[in-house]
């Protein structure tokens, strides 16, 4: 019975975690004047650090949507090139602020949420930088499988100087294996 009061602890504290607004990294500020309706829509990713979920996963996209309670569904798909296989996941975001700034948690497992942060977009919503809670995450997207030279320089030039490693960049592939 002792240990009944400890598990619960416990078990409020991960709670507390898990459902906490994740914040971004210190020193990088998410994007502000943020229209979420400009931003739905299919993106593709150019290059990412590597995470446990993507692990070598090619052909990857983020589809972002309107969700009824005002959040945002998230469709992610990737080619698994060894299984040869499709993996998605489906998730929901909302704004951890003001809908004008592009801070958002994202869960796909219950009450678990993690950083998306929008930190670098052009004008027309074609191109962004995306970090997650910490300099550990990092996504450069594109509407096009394909990103102009200039606006990949651009980018990894703001992120190297935020103290991403973009050296460890994955470059993702987009062409269709047969």
């Amino acid at each position: 019975m002792r240990i009944l009061p400890v598990l619960t602890g416990v078990a409020i504290a991960l709670a507390l975690t898990a459902c906490r607004s994740p914040t971004p990294p210190e020193g990088v500020k998410p994007l502000t004047n943020f229209s979420s309706a400009r931003y739905l829509g299919k993106w593709y990713e150019i290059a990412r650090l590597e995470n446990r979920f993507e692990r070598g996963l090619e052909q990857v996209t983020a589809t972002y949507g309107k969700r009824s309670d005002g959040g945002i569904s998230v469709l992610n798909q990737g080619f698994d090139a060894v299984k040869k296989q499709w993996k998605s996941s489906e998730g929901k975001a909302y704004f951890t602020g003001a809908p004008t700034t592009a801070a958002l948690k994202v869960s796909f497992f219950g009450p678990f949420y993690g950083g998306y942060n929008v930190i670098a977009l052009d004008e027309d919503y074609q191109y962004a930088l995306v970090s997650g809670p910490n300099r550990d995450y990092l996504w450069i997207l594109s509407r096009q499988p394909e990103i102009p030279d200039e606006v990949k320089q651009r980018y990894l030039s703001f992120a190297r100087g935020l103290g991403f490693a973009v050296n460890n960049l994955v470059w993702v592939n987009h062409q269709m294996k047969r």
